[in-house]
């Protein structure tokens, strides 16, 4: 499996299991949707994405973090800027994770699948952090892929927890 290396998020989440990723490259309005809704804060505990307020589905669209063409809050990412002011090709490279950015990471899931990404990507090294990140995002049930936050899958509806 080639990489693409836009994927290749500084702060561990891996960009080719992001629903925001799939659902712009799948044209899937109804997951832009619920991305909105949960984002601009429709979704009691899950966490918002700060200036979300005039979210809408035209905006669900990425082709990975190290991309030109980037999610509206990945274009203004902390975490992002402290790795390139620092030279480094993520935080697993930076002796001073977590920090403050991951500290203040807005959404739940997020912040933990970063802390655990992160330590894992500096043990075993990228390629292998894509390819289980990749694998770890498969419904047990019926192999179906699934992106990164699925709470249950969306082709034979069982309940997942897979971050």
């Amino acid at each position: 499996m080639a990489t693409n290396p836009d994927f290749l998020s500084p702060c561990g989440l891996y960009c080719g299991v992001c629903a925001i990723y799939i659902a712009y490259r799948d044209n899937n309005i109804k997951l832009k949707e619920r991305l909105v809704n949960l984002y601009r804060g429709g979704t009691p505990g899950k966490g918002t994405l700060p200036n979300s307020e005039g979210l809408s589905v035209e905006d669900i669209r990425c082709n990975g973090c190290l991309s030109d063409d980037r999610f509206m809050h990945c274009r203004q990412c902390d975490i992002r800027n402290c790795t390139e002011e620092k030279g480094y090709s993520g935080c697993h490279e930076c002796s001073e994770f977590p920090c403050r950015h991951i500290d203040d990471f807005s959404m739940t899931v997020g912040k933990k699948v970063i802390l655990r990404a992160v330590p894992y990507r500096r043990q075993y090294g990228t390629e292998k952090w894509v390819r289980d990140e990749e694998a770890r995002y498969i419904c047990p049930e019926c192999d179906n892929k699934v992106f990164r936050g699925a709470m249950k899958c969306n082709q034979c509806k069982v309940e997942l927890d897979l971050d």
